[in-house]
């Protein structure tokens, strides 16, 4: 019996990879984020980078923060009532400007926008199931191959560029 005809071994080229994921292995016959989704790759409408989702994230929670301090005076900062105060006026302010603008206060600021991928408005359904993911904060850390969160896979929307 020859070499060829016992168990086949594993050579260094398949642990390789193995290691190094799928895309090695698989050829992609996607050129840009967004491809699939049918969005350009530069400019108004392509997917947003993760530096402008980051920064209209931030100015959403500054913001949220500073309406507590305004609106809630006499909740001390840095107690439990006052990071749940923050979260909920931070997800009524994700929730009601991306169903009335399409984008939160911050991602407007950016020059991003929420878009479905049917064309269709958000809605406000959608806007709030959206924004409760983001306060849930694991969906938007794990995303698909396009840079799309969960968050957004889920109810069939995209963040892109204005």
């Amino acid at each position: 019996m020859s070499d060829e005809q016992k168990s086949p071994r594993l050579t260094r080229q398949d642990v390789g990879s193995w290691l190094s994921g799928p895309s090695s292995v698989l050829p992609s016959t996607q050129n840009w984020r967004g491809e699939r989704l049918g969005l350009p790759a530069v400019g108004p409408g392509s997917l947003a980078g993760w530096g402008r989702r980051l920064v209209g994230l931030l100015i959403d929670w500054f913001a949220a923060a500073l309406l507590v301090r305004l609106f809630a005076p006499g909740v001390s900062y840095g107690t439990a009532a006052s990071g749940f105060i923050t979260l909920g006026f931070f997800l009524a302010e994700l929730t009601l400007f991306t169903w009335l603008a399409a984008a939160s206060f911050g991602q407007r600021i950016v020059g991003l926008a929420v878009v479905r991928l049917d064309g269709q408005p958000v809605g406000l359904v959608r806007a709030f199931l959206r924004s409760l993911q983001v306060c849930l904060l694991i969906p938007p850390l794990v995303w698909d191959r396009d840079g799309r969160g969960l968050h957004d896979r889920s109810i069939g929307t995209a963040l892109v560029r204005r």
